[in-house]
């Protein structure tokens, strides 16, 4: 069998500031291959640097899918808190995305994986900027997206904890000063394969 795998998103999905293959939902399938002989397709990736919320959910509604996914990964909401946006306005958005990534997966949450917003407030780039507001803001959303996830029977992936800590080491961010290096990204991608390996090949 041959798993497909639909990853859900915004610049965090598509790997900004490194290559395609060195973003997690590549470097996921990759070990999903290598370490676990799982057979899996390459990702299909609905994803763009910028998205909200609402957008993603707009090229959703212009997208042709697959009839269903063996594997669905939403990772959403960065560019909801930098555009200061309300969490309170996040939630209805971000379960409505959630509830559509549940139908991509055939109706099976056990195969919705959501992973955790990163906080950009404690990259390079926020230099000069209330950094504590900002990690505030993410801890409320994230708060979001966990409860969201566990009353879905979803699964939620914390990445957020080791990114903030890996913020001090240049080796774990890109170029740019905002987005993760490829280091940060396999990191993700080994916990997401964990995840995915019991979910579907145990």
């Amino acid at each position: 069998m041959q798993y497909s795998y639909l990853a859900l998103g915004d610049s965090y999905t598509i790997g900004e500031s490194v290559l395609l293959s060195e973003s997690f939902p590549y470097q996921t399938v990759q070990l999903l291959r290598s370490e676990n002989a799982l057979a899996i397709l390459s990702p299909e990736i609905i994803a763009k640097t910028g998205w909200t919320t609402d957008e993603l959910s707009a090229q959703i509604d212009q997208t042709v899918f697959l009839k269903r996914y063996d594997i669905v990964s939403l990772l959403i909401g960065v560019n909801n808190q930098y555009r200061e946006r309300t969490a309170e306005n996040f939630l209805p958005e971000f379960e409505s995305l959630l509830q559509r990534a549940i139908a991509f997966s055939g109706n099976q949450p056990s195969r919705v994986f959501v992973l955790s917003i990163p906080d950009w407030g404690r990259t390079p780039f926020a230099e000069g900027r209330d950094r504590e507001k900002i990690s505030a803001e993410i801890d409320a959303y994230n708060k979001i997206c966990t409860v969201t996830a566990s009353r879905y029977g979803c699964h939620f992936i914390d990445i957020t904890t080791a990114q903030r800590k890996d913020n001090d080491d240049p080796d774990f961010v890109a170029a740019d000063k905002l987005h993760p290096s490829k280091m940060e990204y396999e990191k993700w991608a080994r916990e997401l394969q964990k995840f995915i390996f019991e979910a579907v090949g145990s």
